[in-house]
């Protein structure tokens, strides 16, 4: 049987898991770390969460709690320019190869979050 999503082949405990492992990695993070008012880990882990299980394919939660996604609004209060970009980008990219997903997920799935992360740049280089 071939999966038709990447919701089918990680399951909803897959991205658990990541999710879970790109935010132990962020509280101590020089540059995405301070982006974090009051500690607020669990709850953006959770919406995240819940932001790629829809977008890959599961249930629609997100959607279903907060409205359209608008990424980039939503994130227009927070400092992205290209160095926490990349950062993003690499601390989803750690959590990725440690959860261990098939390499055909992990490759779309980065496509995906480098796009996406390029996309929420707001902020020019100083």
């Amino acid at each position: 049987m071939v999966a038709d999503s990447i919701y089918e082949l990680v399951g909803e405990a897959g991205f658990d898991r990541l999710t879970k492992a790109f935010y132990d990695r962020v509280p101590d993070d020089e540059i995405l770390g301070p982006m974090y008012p009051d500690g607020q880990f669990e709850l953006a882990r959770t919406r995240l969460r819940d932001f790629l299980v829809g977008r890959f394919g599961g249930p629609q939660r997100y959607v279903e709690q907060r409205g359209h996604p608008k990424l980039r609004m939503r994130h227009m209060t927070f400092p992205i320019d290209e160095r926490a970009r990349n950062r993003w980008v690499e601390l989803m990219t750690q959590a990725l190869h440690e959860v261990e997903f098939p390499p055909a997920v992990v490759d779309s799935m980065l496509r995906y979050f480098a796009d996406s992360a390029t996309f929420m740049i707001n902020r020019a280089r100083p």
